[in-house]
């Protein structure tokens, strides 16, 4: 029977915020793992039910890795001493392009090592990552590609002339027992606790990368309150040293405090201006009971089902969009029920991987 390797760039588990260290996190704690062996830097815990190859990161790996032409040497080097004679292995890859192509180059001199792995990439972005012609070493490569929305295979499939390997979707899950709406006098409490009992609250939430739009949601906050003295931004993830009416800065926030700011707040605002890949705050906000205004890039018009589970705005770069937007949702209150968001749960995101494992395993008998 094949075992599974997963080679991680970072220690799992992750204390960082991270959306895929997240879903393997929630995934490694169920105990329900199909992935036998971790290949990562000496975390600070580690899981249960897995093995471990640790990959050293003493002053000398340091300064090979500094003056190396291969960085990822030593990631190769454990992956060596991991593997056993004749067994054979699907070895899963997370967003890492220069891992792949150093596994690559080193599995060139070695065809009958080759021949037992099966190359997993799970890719986290959105928009072809190479130009056609560069990617043909990459796709000949791996044996499968694991993308997060079915737009984003649309996109490769359109943008490549040869795609010689396979494709699977594999959506991102939250946890709906800690995301969840809370019930109305819940709800109400958590208002008081904050002190916005009054106010209809925005919640904004990610890294504070100008791609993720929160420099553009101050501007449009700026011409809100000449109109609106009843509303408030809450931002989670940044920390500015400014001072506006009406906005409050969390900084960042361990993932398992966030529910209560979803819960608390009632709309959400994910203005990013990339393609992004999936948008897993959205999630989180929509089964908190959040209605959710976002640009329609990437793959977040999958995400919000093309419109039925959320406004998408067309144009994300136009300020005065989303005033329009945000306006409409003081002016309406738009609702959106939870059974809708259910397709994106932790459960499925096990269960799909899962399936992805098994018919890997399958094509390597």
């Amino acid at each position: 029977m094949s075992k599974v390797i997963l080679i991680s760039q970072k220690p799992l588990p992750y204390h960082e915020i991270g959306s895929w260290t997240t879903m393997y996190k929630n995934y490694f704690e169920t105990g329900k793992s199909n992935i036998d062996i971790i290949i990562c830097e000496a975390p600070q815990t580690k899981f249960n039910n897995v093995e471990y190859c640790i990959v050293p990161n003493t002053t000398s790996t340091k300064i090979k890795r500094r003056f190396s032409k291969n960085p990822y040497q030593v990631y190769i080097d454990t992956l060596v001493k991991c593997l056993k004679f004749r067994e054979k292995y699907v070895i899963q890859i997370v967003d890492n392009f220069g891992l792949a192509k150093a596994l690559c180059d080193f599995l060139e001199d070695d065809l009958q090592l080759r021949s037992r792995l099966f190359i997993q990439f799970f890719y986290h972005g959105y928009p072809p990552f190479f130009g056609n012609f560069e990617s043909r070493w990459f796709f000949e490569f791996i044996d499968e590609m694991v993308l997060l929305t079915h737009s984003s295979y649309i996109e490769h499939k359109e943008a490549y002339t040869i795609l010689p390997c396979l494709f699977s979707v594999l959506h991102n899950g939250i946890d709906a027992e800690k995301f969840f709406r809370a019930s109305e006098d819940e709800k109400r409490k958590l208002k008081q606790k904050y002190q916005v009992e009054d106010n209809t609250v925005f919640l904004w939430c990610s890294q504070d990368r100008s791609k993720k739009g929160l420099d553009l949601i101050l501007y449009v906050w700026k011409m809100l309150l000449k109109k609106h003295n009843n509303i408030e931004l809450w931002v989670i993830g940044a920390q500015r040293d400014i001072q506006l009416n009406h906005v409050k800065f969390f900084g960042k926030l361990p993932n398992d405090k966030l529910p209560e700011y979803y819960q608390t707040s009632d709309c959400y605002l994910f203005p990013v201006l990339n393609h992004e890949g999936f948008g897993l705050t959205l999630i989180e906000a929509l089964n908190c009971g959040n209605y959710c205004i976002a640009s329609a890039l990437g793959g977040v018009p999958e995400v919000l089902q093309y419109g039925k589970i959320g406004k998408l705005i067309e144009n994300p770069h136009f300020i005065d969009e989303w005033i329009i937007a945000v306006e409409d949702f003081l002016k309406h209150k738009h609702v959106f029920k939870n059974k809708q968001t259910q397709l994106y749960t932790v459960e499925n995101w096990m269960k799909n991987m899962n399936t992805i494992i098994l018919n890997a395993k399958q094509l390597l008998e």
